[in-house]
């Protein structure tokens, strides 16, 4: 009988055993849903969210793209539409050849805006003045009356008469004179040079701006008694190397004839030249402040 009822008690205590385990087990499982549960609501909150936060920022990536891409309504500046409206109706034409402007404009729309200057006024310093926009752009003229003409119709020009003191005859004896060693000194002021080419009655504004360019159209210098290049040619080249530090880009026009082909070579240096067309060359000459650099390479 006891043992009856040991075994009894036996069985009954592995039978509600067994059923406390199975009873773990679903438990477990029930729990391990729930959290399964409560992860995948969190996560799919925050992709909600994220995207309601995504769709607005798109929208304004969206409306600022648009808006980037509309047309702008800026107006045309006043010097571009004096310069367009002036060659559109005269028959005179610039001086230079299209080739020759080229050599010229194509540094420009590397350099503009920048400081420009012009040895003559003429029927293209309307042009130039256009293609160095927004940067400083002055001429130096020999002739006050073709000043006075060029200022009534073209106010906005920047330009000053100059007086030069020299003749085209005195070429080949200032072309000696310029092997001297005052002529190569280019660590003074060129307006206390000793070297008889340097122009130092130029208009202050020459001497306290940086130039970035320099082009040499003039003086007049086809006849015996008109001024001639010489000084102007010198003088471009020793203020290029007495800049405190980068190039100047100085051009030559009318180099097919003697004086501005010889003065160029000797002054502005046949290893500075980067280009020549037609009647213009291109030279760039770097600063000579750096330390002891030949005259010419």
């Amino acid at each position: 009988m006891n043992i009856r009822k040991t075994a009894h008690l036996i069985a009954m205590k592995a039978k509600t055993q067994k059923y406390i385990n199975i009873k773990l087990v679903l438990l477990g499982f029930f729990l391990l849903f729930m959290v399964f549960f409560i992860i995948r609501s969190n996560a799919s909150a925050n992709t909600t969210t994220q995207n309601q936060q995504i769709q607005p920022i798109r929208a304004i990536q969206q409306e600022n793209h648009v808006t980037s891409q509309a047309p702008s309504c800026t107006k045309l500046p006043p010097s571009l539409a004096s310069t367009i409206m002036h060659y559109a109706t005269s028959n005179i034409t610039p001086q230079q050849t299209l080739k020759e402007i080229s050599v010229t404009a194509r540094v420009l729309e590397r350099k503009s805006p920048c400081n420009f200057l012009v040895f003559g006024l003429g029927h293209d310093s309307l042009m130039w003045t256009a293609l160095n926009h927004g940067g400083r752009t002055v001429f130096l003229e020999e002739d006050s009356s073709w000043i006075a003409t060029i200022r009534e119709m073209h106010p906005s020009l920047e330009s000053y008469h100059v007086v030069y003191n020299t003749k085209l005859t005195d070429a080949d004896s200032l072309l000696e004179l310029g092997q001297l060693p005052g002529c190569k000194d280019v660590a003074g002021d060129i307006r206390f040079s000793s070297c008889q080419l340097a122009l130092k009655g130029l208009p202050s504004v020459f001497y306290e701006v940086q130039w970035d360019l320099i082009m040499v159209d003039a003086p007049t210098g086809w006849i015996p008694e008109a001024p001639g290049r010489m000084g102007a040619i010198y003088t471009a080249g020793m203020v290029a190397r007495q800049r405190p530090e980068g190039e100047t880009e100085v051009f030559v026009h009318d180099v097919n004839r003697e004086v501005e082909d010889k003065f160029s070579r000797t002054f502005l240096c046949e290893g500075y030249m980067k280009e020549q067309e037609n009647r213009i060359r291109h030279f760039t000459i770097p600063s000579h402040r750096g330390g002891e650099v030949p005259f010419c390479p």
